[in-house]
């Protein structure tokens, strides 16, 4: 019995981890490489969802920094109707950042992979 739990439990864990890290249904994954093609368009809404610090240290021009635990107050100064690029330093916290959008109702959101850990 006790090694059945044990199963179930595992089971469950690796449900959750892998629901946690898996790309949110719906949003866009692209690569720096591409980013550099996207950061022409004058369309869309480039958020950098790190710290003020890892900003300020190192950043692309074209991003707004909203820390990602800034991002539900301040959600609303971004516009629902036009796409939202999302960066971060290593994919993890963009990704979040997509999710708490997507509940918010927005409907264009790109995450860039990797985050600014590969930028270059």
């Amino acid at each position: 019995m006790d090694l059945v739990i044990n199963i179930l439990f595992g089971l469950i864990v690796a449900f959750f981890l892998i629901n946690k890290f898996m790309p949110v249904k719906g949003v866009k994954q692209i690569s720096t490489s591409d980013l550099k093609k996207e950061l022409k368009r004058k369309d869309v809404q480039f958020i950098d969802v790190r710290t003020p610090g890892e900003f300020s240290r190192n950043k692309i021009n074209m991003f707004k920094n909203i820390p990602l635990y800034e991002l539900s107050q301040k959600g609303s100064q971004l516009l629902k109707e036009k796409e939202v690029v999302v960066i971060c330093q290593s994919g993890m916290r963009s990704n979040k950042a997509t999710k708490l959008l997507r509940k918010m109702g927005f409907q264009k959101i790109t995450n860039v992979k990797g985050g600014m850990s590969t930028w270059n």
